[in-house]
């Protein structure tokens, strides 16, 4: 073979080897890890690479910890996709893929749903808008509706709520009933709502007779129920306590007053205090004696509930032979008790008139404060 082609053949060659090496060249990876949103790895997630100006589709799946890799893909951009168990969770569109060492591109599920909070919350800009895949621009459309929704829902909601407070300041309750039941049909799961609801019809029930009684009696405890589904509050208990026994069911509404004794043990003196207080205006002495001692037992330094107890002590006294008082067991005690703790309080006086009374003589010195000069 003649030299000169010898040589064509050889630079032929060469220039192959060149083409050959420089196509090869023209290529990088994809890499980075997937990490949960505390931090750790997530194995078998798929990430799907899709190049944008030629199409072409490539996938990789990350490993045990988490790490993904794939090489040899052509240079430009793509979109690249993460996706966990069959879901579409996020995607990067215009990713640059380069020669050289390429700068990890992870998916951090923390980071994640922060952005898609904070988008939520103020709105994604244009960048973002273009970035979104179709999956994410739906599920943000949704989010962005039902977040539209609850702010109308809400503002009504705070309408009507607010005209029923103020409708109830006034002592207008008919108007404040009608303004609540509103609110309880815009959004029924509200506590608060059902509560002060609740409330309006109780204060009402002495405006009714008959028939008319009975069925708002009967609605103030349907309103105190639904509010205690939602949120069985001690307070709440107490109320529909109070309203049981005022309609005549004592039994369960001790029981209630029990209950928000208990699952409120520093407020159980009041709740008790409460319970002895109804039960003298219903007329039941005895089971008004046990709530004011209960109230005392939980709450020492209770003075109203000591002279409340004595009080009502005091009509269970008996009449000896001669006609003298005998005072039941513990009555002069609670007298003295209140004195003690209040030895100027408004019941003062008639506690020591009290105690003279039933003893014939005073226990402790009490005077009467003088009244200040103007």
């Amino acid at each position: 073979m003649p030299t000169n082609m010898i040589r064509s053949a050889v630079l032929a060659t060469f220039t192959l080897l060149l083409l050959a090496s420089s196509a090869f060249a023209q290529t990088g990876s994809l890499r980075g890890r997937v990490i949960d949103k505390d931090g750790e790895g997530i194995p078998n997630a798929m990430i799907y690479i899709e190049r944008e100006s030629i199409r072409a589709n490539y996938k990789v799946k990350t490993n045990k910890k988490g790490n993904y890799l794939h090489a040899g893909l052509p240079l430009g951009k793509y979109k690249v996709s993460l996706e966990i168990d069959g879901k579409n969770i996020y995607a990067v569109n215009g990713y640059p893929i380069s020669m050289g060492t390429p700068k990890p591109l992870d998916f951090d599920l923390g980071e994640i749903q922060r952005e898609s909070q904070a988008i939520q919350a103020s709105g994604p800009s244009k960048e973002q808008l273009g970035a979104m895949s179709n999956q994410q621009r739906k599920l943000y459309e949704k989010a962005l509706k039902d977040r539209q929704q609850t702010i109308s829902k809400n503002k009504k909601l705070n309408e009507a709520f607010n005209a029923g407070m103020e409708a109830k300041r006034l002592k207008d309750f008919a108007t404040a009933v009608s303004y609540l039941k509103e609110a309880t049909e815009i959004d029924p799961a509200q506590h608060v709502v059902w509560a002060n609801l609740a409330e309006l019809y109780s204060a009402l029930i002495s405006t009714k007779v008959g028939d008319a009684r009975k069925e708002t009696e009967d609605l103030a405890i349907e309103a105190y129920h639904k509010a205690l589904a939602i949120k069985p509050d001690p307070a709440y208990h107490n109320n529909l306590g109070l309203t049981l026994i005022r309609t005549g069911l004592i039994e369960e509404g001790s029981a209630e007053l029990e209950i928000a004794a208990q699952l409120a043990p520093e407020n159980a003196g009041t709740y008790y205090f409460n319970l002895g207080a109804v039960m003298v205006n219903s007329g039941n002495t005895e089971r008004a004696i046990e709530a004011f001692r209960k109230a005392t037992e939980v709450r020492p330094d209770y003075a109203d509930a000591f002279y409340q107890l004595a009080t009502a002590l005091v009509g269970t006294a008996q009449m000896k032979d001669d006609g003298s008082i005998a005072p039941a067991a513990g009555t002069v005690e609670a007298y003295q008790q209140y004195l003690n703790l209040e030895p100027e309080g408004r019941y003062a006086p008639s506690s020591q008139a009290m105690v003279q009374s039933l003893t014939g003589k005073l226990e402790t010195v009490f005077e009467q404060p003088k009244k200040r000069r103007k």
